[in-house]
């Protein structure tokens, strides 16, 4: 069971209280909770802060490092619905930030995911390609798959290569994965 503190105002704290106790898995706790639920004002958690439980914060916040270093783990708008809060709890009680990754990406100072620190996003094609070459899938193969030739296999890899700016394919899967542009 994950133990969930919330701290709002009155009928938000009822609202997010209800939510809690009516998730499989969740239980409501003012002692030693695993994540609080709130919707303190930025300049309230530096002095509110939850101790060592993460934050679930809800709320308009623009993600910054500033809340991250607060213990802020996810930032949902107060229209959230349940399983949104739901999981966004279960997420920072497992030690992860649930966090949309074109704000990420803004945290992080790089692009939008899909694209590169180029102009040319990958295609549709190219992400395909990218995702076989993650699991290992030779030319021939992703040929064989994608009902293309071998050269254009190539022409293909040699394009995510270029607009990743990596040097080998197995570069180009990591900065794929790390760009969010695949999962393995």
């Amino acid at each position: 069971m994950i133990r969930v503190r919330v701290t709002a105002p009155g009928g938000l704290k009822a609202e997010l209280e209800a939510a809690v106790a009516a998730a499989p898995g969740l239980t409501l706790a003012d002692a030693r909770p695993d994540v609080v639920l709130t919707s303190l004002a930025r300049d309230d958690l530096a002095g509110q802060g939850a101790g060592p439980a993460p934050l679930v914060l809800i709320g308009q916040a623009e993600w910054s490092a500033e809340l991250f270093r607060l213990g802020v783990r996810a930032i949902l708008p107060p229209d959230a619905s349940t399983a949104e809060i739901v999981a966004a709890v279960e997420a920072a009680a497992a030690g992860l930030a649930a966090i949309e990754s074109a704000e990420l990406e803004s945290l992080l100072g790089e692009s939008p995911a899909g694209s590169t620190s180029g102009p040319d996003p990958l295609t549709a094609r190219e992400l395909e390609v990218l995702r076989m070459l993650a699991e290992g899938a030779a030319n021939k193969t992703i040929a064989w798959q994608l009902k293309i030739s071998e050269h254009t296999v190539k022409f293909h890899v040699a394009q995510i290569l270029a607009k990743l700016g990596a040097g080998t394919r197995t570069e180009a899967v990591t900065t794929g994965i790390r760009r969010g542009l695949i999962m393995v």
